[in-house]
């Protein structure tokens, strides 16, 4: 069958959407304060730059005459279903947002929701990680989700414990360093 008689189904969009891992069973959907404004700041972007600017080129484009073979047209209507599904996307994790912020546990030497812990395995090798939500990770800066097992074994672990945690090499044995939050906005 010819490619400009297939549809694209509604499923596709809802596969990129389940494409994060599902909360944990009665699970929130924990975010720290700057990871919440970092995704609300795009949901705007996306409503109010992006999606006019793609709708007046499909717009144009459309206005050109024959669509099949336009690919101004053709691309615009594929960025804006893209667009739209991550509107829809952002919109749902905000909503069911429960912002959690760890400047509250600053000076604790215990384990929670957002906090910087440096630990070392067995082999001596130390390693800092963040502990953030499922949506705002970024593994390249060091972040983990909290769903994430590391994260699991050293929540509510203080500095000092050793916490054992299962890999695909075998059972490790992870010794707590240091644990920091950020410092409170201070009261000008």
């Amino acid at each position: 069958m010819n490619k400009a008689f297939t549809r694209e189904s509604e499923s596709d969009d809802e596969d990129a959407e389940g494409a994060l891992p599902p909360f944990p069973p009665g699970g929130k959907n924990y975010m720290t304060p700057a990871g919440h404004a970092r995704l609300r700041a795009e949901l705007l972007q996306l409503l109010d730059q992006e999606r006019p600017k793609v709708v007046e080129i499909v717009h144009w484009a459309a206005s050109n005459g024959d669509r099949s073979e336009n690919g101004d047209y053709l691309y615009g209507k594929k960025r804006l279903r893209e667009i739209d599904r991550r509107i829809r996307f952002l919109t749902k994790r905000l909503d069911i947002a429960e912002v959690a912020d760890p400047t509250l546990h600053h000076g604790s030497d215990q384990i929670f929701f957002g906090a910087t812990v440096t630990y070392a395995n067995r082999k001596g090798e130390q390693r800092t990680i963040t502990i953030t939500g499922i949506d705002e990770v970024d593994h390249l800066a060091g972040e983990v989700s909290w769903i994430a097992p590391i994260a699991r074994v050293l929540l509510k672990a203080r500095e000092g414990d050793e916490v054992s945690l299962m890999t695909p090499g075998g059972l490790d044995v992870l010794e707590v360093l240091s644990v920091s939050y950020p410092a409170p906005p201070s009261a000008a």
